[in-house]
């Protein structure tokens, strides 16, 4: 497997130096699709400084450009991707994480049919221009207490097989599932779909190794699914000179285990 670490620009040294294959940031950090080009293009001078690589983004969509609801804004929506994915391919971008808990959360009082229905229709509308661009969007299962809607494996799995595109995929981040008592047994079983991965501790969402949290069902899960790809640190992390390079050998030692008992 790939390691990697959400980070800033400035962290990416010290995730370098950990020994850490890339880093991931946020698309309205990087990308800046709702800037001027001339920011874009700051930003990307930027990223071709850093110390690792950026070939993931999360954060897809900001919280009040609505994906569901009364309010949703199609054009809106369409200039915004478009401009995201055009500005991923020039950043060498290849995963952008589709979480967006506040553009996707279905309002109150909102028919959770139709809200569905417009979900697949953003994916619908989206995963054409992201294939052009050479980008693949995984779809992230949130906890419960974050977003009502796509909060399971097994849901967000649905999703991208309804969809049936073959640039939508799957993500599973070990800290929402804990969170949510989600299944393991959904990982293995939809693991044809998954693309990325997210780490952190279930209590404090901070990095593996910062505080007790058993990842071994979690590694063993992602193992039988058949997965070989990038896991992100989607954590706090509070000394980051320390923090990275346990993080990092305790993940590696996971994997090992899985994959010696599998």
């Amino acid at each position: 497997m790939k390691y990697g670490v959400c980070c800033a620009h400035s962290l990416t040294a010290i995730a370098a130096e950990a020994s850490f294959d890339y880093a991931e940031g946020a698309v309205g950090g990087v990308l800046k699709p709702r800037e001027s080009r001339e920011a874009f293009l700051d930003s990307l001078k930027e990223v071709h400084g850093a110390q690792l690589p950026y070939p993931v983004l999360n954060c897809f969509v900001p919280g009040d450009l609505k994906i569901t609801g009364p309010t949703v804004d199609a054009p809106a929506l369409e200039k915004y991707v478009s401009t995201t994915f055009e500005r991923a391919e020039q950043a060498g971008v290849e995963v952008i994480v589709f979480g967006s808990g506040g553009a996707r959360c279905t309002p109150e009082g909102f028919d959770p049919i139709a809200a569905h229905i417009q979900l697949v229709g953003f994916c619908q509308m989206f995963t054409p221009i992201a294939r052009r661009h050479g980008v693949t969007v995984v779809v992230e299962p949130l906890n419960s207490k974050e977003c009502n809607v796509l909060t399971t494996v097994r849901e967000c799995a649905a999703l991208v097989r309804e969809v049936a595109q073959p640039n939508l995929r799957l993500l599973v981040d070990a800290f929402h599932l804990m969170r949510d008592k989600d299944s393991c047994e959904d990982i293995i079983a939809n693991g044809d779909l998954l693309s990325h991965v997210h780490i952190a501790t279930e209590l404090n969402r901070l990095a593996p190794g910062s505080e007790p949290c058993d990842f071994a069902p979690f590694f063993d899960a992602l193992i039988k699914a058949g997965y070989n790809g990038r896991i992100s640190i989607e954590a706090t992390i509070q000394d980051p000179g320390k923090d990275m390079a346990v993080a990092l050998t305790l993940m590696k030692r996971l994997e090992e285990a899985a994959r010696r008992k599998n």
